[in-house]
């Protein structure tokens, strides 16, 4: 039977949302983990891709570099049991013209991602690029920084701020400004300021309204599925090679340290909303259900500099991510651009959360134009091709950006892609069916995958026949045949090859980053079983003591074993002492339902807890022992109801196969 706190630990698992692996993947050599050498076919693909943009233009490459004041050419940062949590040196292999197993605009990408270190963009505002996924912006105000996004985790975070106060001077923190509720820009908050200096008000923190229930919500009911997709998306298995990751597009990959989150003191809930911050006169766009569903954006008027968050950035990015969330709403994204373009005409500088800056006030205006019209365009040309009957499928093979578009790099996927945001628009209108009765209640891929093999002639037929198209660089269609097979026979170690070496093709002539860490991943998975590690909510403390209350129980009822729960009716009472608020829990029809409310005396068990044990219990960081000895929890009632309670809670597995059953 498993111990009440493990229990607790689990049913909490998914808060951890996208929290990476605790120790950075490894370098490697030329095809350390067994990826295939690239084809024929895509050495053509990539000879097209290169010949069809300006590859040789070094204007980003000057932009990147601009503004230099200080790099550590050997930038690798610790955890505190002296893990290596982020590598930049093992990005090295980077340079020169692109290896064939590398998309050539991809690699360009990469290798743009690589300037990381301390850059001023303008008179009295620097950042910190390339110490994460995100960049750290800070403000020089009268008296101290005004600190904009600080990064994923705290070991990042403190390496990127120590940078700045070598260079900059020891400056007090007097204020932190959350763009939007993602964690690569707030949870390294904890070695920026204190979470007494917040709630004391000595330091402003500033955020989007609904920023804490965002940033604390998005991943916690499915947080456990996510987390195992985020490892394709960003490739956490992979070596750093020429046939591994080469960076995720919008930077080179999330940081895998510890995070937490300071709750704002004040809020932006409209636009234009102007401040002054230390000195420095700021007006903030109100910018929710973009890129974030909390989100905002801020022009410097005295500095003629737009702060465009994340929702201009040097890439496509996505309406749909590949870890699994919500479509975001293109009109509206596209929307709020339009109004940066209205509001902030005069700015002279655009600084983003990612990536690096653009200069001068045409260029900026040019660069917001076509980052309004590429979400725009995808948005009215999927609905025009909808309204004419094509699926999604048939409209992400169809839907091409205008040249103007596709030959600006700005515009080019590699973080969202054309394909899958053209899906995400028909998805967020329609849903995932598409009107087809074929598609309306389809087998699932095991039984779907016999019975394909079977009319296929078999699998020696099968095998052969994906061998053929294989050899004629029909990857994508090699790969749809073979999926059937492996589900179909998932011992089957050629068939598994077979399909291994069709996603390395596939994900060496992706342009989007998460594209190729997909594919790449599916083939080591193939190949060695599901890789990784599950998440660890340890990591998680400082994210989850800012949590509602009510999301630890809608997370519990996601993880009921509806099957062992049936006929089975309970009524529990928490109560936490230390919050004053109590919660009344029932379970019946095999569903757990919860509400605020005062104990109910006919309750089957009461429990008066502390939030702070609850968090510990959950996140592993006290046992059993302290339970059963701490002055902080009380427990009334039957407790062999309790245990029964628990035992229905479903032990989720943080790692489990993709691409196989």
């Amino acid at each position: 039977m498993r111990s009440f706190a493990v229990v607790l630990a689990l049913s909490l698992l998914a808060c951890a949302g996208e929290a990476p692996p605790r120790a950075a993947p490894p370098r490697s050599t030329e095809g350390g983990q067994g990826h295939s050498a690239p084809s024929e076919f895509t050495r053509q693909a990539q000879a097209e891709v290169a010949a069809s943009l300006p590859l040789g233009d070094r204007a980003d490459f000057e932009a990147a570099e601009r503004g230099l004041l200080a790099r550590d050419p050997n930038l690798v940062v610790r955890n505190a049991e002296g893990g290596v949590i982020w590598d930049m040196p093992a990005y090295d292999f980077e340079t020169g013209p692109a290896p064939d197993s590398v998309n050539p605009s991809l690699w360009r990408q990469a290798q743009l991602n690589n300037r990381h270190g301390l850059f001023e963009v303008a008179d009295g505002i620097h950042q910190v690029r390339g110490y994460d996924l995100s960049n750290m912006t800070l403000i020089r105000g009268e008296t101290g920084f005004i600190v904009v996004d600080p990064l994923t985790a705290r070991e990042n975070a403190a390496a990127a701020l120590a940078l700045a106060r070598e260079h900059l001077g020891e400056l007090p923190v007097v204020a932190v400004i959350y763009t939007h509720s993602h964690i690569d820009h707030f949870g390294g908050v904890g070695a920026v300021v204190s979470a007494e200096d917040a709630a004391s008000g000595r330091v402003r923190v500033i955020a989007p309204q609904h920023f804490v229930a965002e940033a604390t919500s998005e991943n916690i009911l499915a947080g456990v599925a996510m987390g195992r997709r985020a490892t394709y998306m960003f490739g956490n298995t992979l070596e750093r090679s020429a046939r591994g990751h080469v960076g995720s597009g919008l930077g080179k990959a999330p940081a895998l340290g510890r995070f937490e989150l300071i709750p704002p003191n004040e809020l932006v809930d409209r636009t234009p909303q102007e401040t002054t911050i230390d000195g420095v006169r700021f007006v903030f766009q109100y910018a929710p259900e973009s890129e974030a569903p909390a989100e905002l954006a801020f022009y410097l008027p005295d500095r003629e500099a737009l702060c465009g968050a994340e929702v201009v950035n040097q890439t496509l990015h996505n309406l749909y991510t590949l870890r699994g969330a919500k479509v975001r709403d293109a009109l509206k994204w596209s929307g709020y651009i339009h109004e940066m373009l209205s509001l902030f005409a005069n700015a002279e500088v655009l600084f983003m959360s990612h990536h690096w800056p653009v200069w001068g006030q045409e260029a900026v205006r040019e660069h917001l134009g076509k980052q309004r019209d590429t979400y725009k365009y995808i948005h009215d040309q999927t609905l025009r091709l909808a309204n004419t009957g094509l699926t999604s499928q048939e409209i992400a093979e169809t839907l091409v950006l205008p040249e103007s578009l596709r030959t600006t790099f700005g515009s080019r996927g590699y973080y969202g892609t054309v394909r899958h945001n053209a899906k995400a628009v028909y998805q967020g209108y329609f849903g995932w069916y598409d009107g087809n009765p074929a598609k309306l209640d389809p087998l699932p891929p095991e039984a779907a995958g016999k019975r394909y093999v079977e009319f296929m002639g078999g699998r020696d037929a099968v095998l052969q026949k994906a061998g053929v198209s294989y050899a004629q660089g029909e990857y994508r269609w090699a790969a749809m045949v073979l999926d059937h097979l492996v589900f179909a026979e998932p011992e089957d170690a050629e068939a598994k090859e077979l399909l291994a070496r069709c996603y390395d093709q596939l994900g060496y002539q992706a342009e989007s980053g998460p594209w190729r860490d997909v594919y790449l991943t599916g083939a080591l998975e193939l190949r060695r079983g599901p890789g990784g590690t599950a998440l660890d909510v340890r990591t998680a403390g400082g994210l989850l003591r800012h949590m509602p209350v009510a999301r630890f129980f809608d997370s519990m009822a996601a993880r009921i074993d509806g099957a062992k729960a049936e006929g089975t009716e309970l009524m529990l009472n928490f109560v936490f002492t230390d919050l004053d608020e109590s919660y009344v829990l029932t379970l019946e029809n095999a569903v757990l339902s919860h509400r605020r409310a005062e104990p109910r005396p006919d309750a089957d068990v009461t429990l008066r807890v502390t939030r702070d044990l609850w968090i510990e219990l959950a996140t592993g960081n006290a046992g059993l022992r302290d339970l059963l000895f701490s002055d902080e929890l009380d427990i009334d009632g039957s407790r062999r109801k309790l245990l029964s309670f628990f035992q229905l809670l479903e032990d989720p597995a943080g790692v489990f196969p993709i691409v196989t059953p």
